[in-house]
């Protein structure tokens, strides 16, 4: 009578998990340790710490029951329900983006901007609530909110504001501008902007992510000329707009602010090296 599997060690399930998501990802190393981490519950460190000891049947039949649904491509954060972005911990769902480092971007020049201490701040299509929460958790004195047409992100938004205890940042559900009153300090973007041809779409974790929260018309810039169009309508006076955009639209989002009146135009690059965010500052001789 033959038993189970033979045992592994954590450092052997790891040898192994790498070796197979070679062929599907291009981060197999983190992968496999996260997809052990959350089966034992333990820090990515703590593998290291105890890399010979024995995996339980049960730890090892979950281990491999994550790790063969990461080879079937689905995304690590919507096998873990989680992702780490900026200083903060974010459930994730199917029904929204998956928060990406190179985001961190937008929140890096959003701090530096000069702004009132008490600043009111908007950010569009806000899917986990990534931004609004990231700039709410360094600036406690900001007024952040957050819109989403979906009300199934809102109401994950409005957990990730309690999970991360910030829970003065609001969210209401509002297609884009529509249910938006008031003035703004700042307002942030990362709005769908992929083209619908674009081949990428079939490719990858982007597979698995909802189409809503990808793809756009017009070559993927109807959303972010829509924006642009309308946030002066909802900017204070010197107040700033930056979005998100393909790393092949910089040039085009930064005429469309220019065409609108911003100034101060200007984009900065990812951590790749790609031009990734565009903004400009609406001044305050402006007519709307």
């Amino acid at each position: 009578m033959t038993g189970g599997p033979a045992a592994q060690t954590i450092d052997g399930w790891l040898t192994q998990a790498r070796a197979e998501l070679e062929a599907v990802s291009d981060s197999a190393r983190l992968d496999a340790e996260l997809l052990l981490a959350h089966t034992l519950q333990q820090s990515r460190t703590w593998l290291y710490t105890w890399n010979d000891k024995a995996l339980s049947a049960g730890q090892q039949q979950m281990a491999e029951q994550l790790l063969q649904r990461r080879l079937g491509g689905e995304p690590v954060a919507y096998i873990l329900g989680q992702r780490d972005f900026w200083s903060l911990s974010l459930a994730v769902a199917p029904s929204t983006l998956i928060p990406r480092a190179d985001t961190e971007t937008l929140i890096e020049w959003a701090l530096e901007l000069p702004l009132p201490a008490n600043s009111r701040v908007l950010d569009l299509g806000t899917g986990t609530g990534a931004i609004a929460l990231a700039l709410a958790s360094e600036q406690p004195s900001w007024q952040v909110s957050g819109v989403d047409f979906q009300r199934q992100a809102v109401t994950l938004a409005e957990e990730n504001a309690r999970r991360n205890h910030l829970e003065r940042v609001t969210f209401q559900q509002s297609d884009w501008f529509s249910a938006v009153q008031g003035r703004f300090d700042l307002i942030v973007s990362n709005p769908p902007y992929i083209d619908e041809a674009d081949p990428h779409l079939n490719q990858g974790d982007v597979r698995f992510e909802p189409r809503t929260a990808l793809v756009a018309g017009n070559q993927g810039l109807s959303d972010l000329a829509l924006i642009i169009d309308r946030a002066p309508d909802f900017l204070q006076p010197d107040g700033w707009l930056l979005v998100e955009h393909g790393w092949q639209q910089a040039e085009t989002v930064c005429e469309l602010l220019r065409q609108r009146g911003f100034t101060d135009v200007e984009n900065r690059r990812d951590l790749g090296g790609n031009p990734r965010i565009s903004g400009g500052r609406w001044p305050a001789t402006a007519i709307v």
